[in-house]
């Protein structure tokens, strides 16, 4: 062998034996192209539009709800105040069933989508953060760095991922929501969405949502972002938090081409 090919071969196995270089996240800003009001005493956990329904998912001891509104006008359709011991999370719609998530009660409550009618609960080994599906199996957040897939029929999990961004895992994955193929989740405590490949847990791309919801709108008690929903009548995407009074449509901008005014300005009502 010469020493140019002992070079080459020398060469070749130290760059496979170096780590993948990580892919890189596309960054995003936002534009708000229109804002619907909510109740301000809604403390949500999870967030759904469907044939014209919105549903929400409430938090806190003594106040979780599931509540059914309809889209267009926001009119209240149906409430169901859940027990005062439960603590409500994330809710996703499938098939003709509701399913809520709650933290630390280690259940799954199932409802007749048709009347928001208790049907029944199964368990999950610790706590529940966010839910969404991806039209086949449910998908859910336990606070750490995994989704776990969840059979509707057998109610057990099926597999689990991890989620990470640059190689790093990524925590605090709270309220969900499947949109074109991919997992957007809400970091809690933080104005950031982040968009995850299910099949490898890789975030793909981040989202900046700082100056969403303006500082004269805040009052005693207005908590973070929280709140995904994904309209699939006509593809636009809303976004809320915890006791906010607006759900806003947002559009992502390339974060190169936002200016901090674009991001922050309001609707006119």
């Amino acid at each position: 062998m010469t020493m140019g090919m002992t070079l080459l071969r020398t060469l070749v196995i130290v760059m496979l034996s170096l780590p993948m270089a990580a892919t890189a996240v596309q960054q995003y800003g936002f534009r708000i192209i229109d804002q619907k009001p909510q109740a301000r005493e809604n403390f949500v956990q999870g967030l759904e539009i469907l044939d014209g329904y919105l549903y929400v998912s409430t938090g806190n001891y003594g106040e979780s709800h599931l509540l059914r509104y309809r889209f267009e006008d926001g009119e209240l359709d149906v409430a169901r105040k859940l027990n005062r011991r439960i603590f409500a999370e994330g809710l996703t719609v499938l098939g003709d069933r509701v399913y809520q998530l709650t933290w630390r009660n280690r259940m799954v409550l199932v409802y007749n989508r048709e009347d928001l009618q208790a049907s029944h609960w199964f368990a999950i080994p610790g706590e529940g953060w966010g839910l969404t599906n991806n039209g086949d199996n449910l998908i859910y957040s336990d606070g750490s760095d995994k989704l776990h897939f969840v059979s509707p029929r057998t109610e057990k999990i099926l597999h689990s991922i991890r989620v990470t961004e640059a190689g790093r895992p990524v925590t605090r994955l709270n309220e969900l929501e499947w949109i074109n193929g991919k997992i957007w989740a809400n970091i809690w405590h933080s104005d950031r969405l982040v968009i995850i490949d299910p099949a490898t847990g890789e975030i793909e791309a981040s989202v900046d949502l700082q100056g969403l919801l303006p500082d004269s709108e805040r009052r005693t008690g207005t908590d973070v972002l929280n709140g995904i929903a994904h309209n699939p009548a006509d593809g636009s995407l809303w976004v809320t938090g915890k006791r906010w009074p607006w759900l806003y449509r947002i559009e992502l901008v390339p974060s190169s081409n936002t200016t901090e005014q674009e991001q922050a300005r309001p609707i006119s009502r």
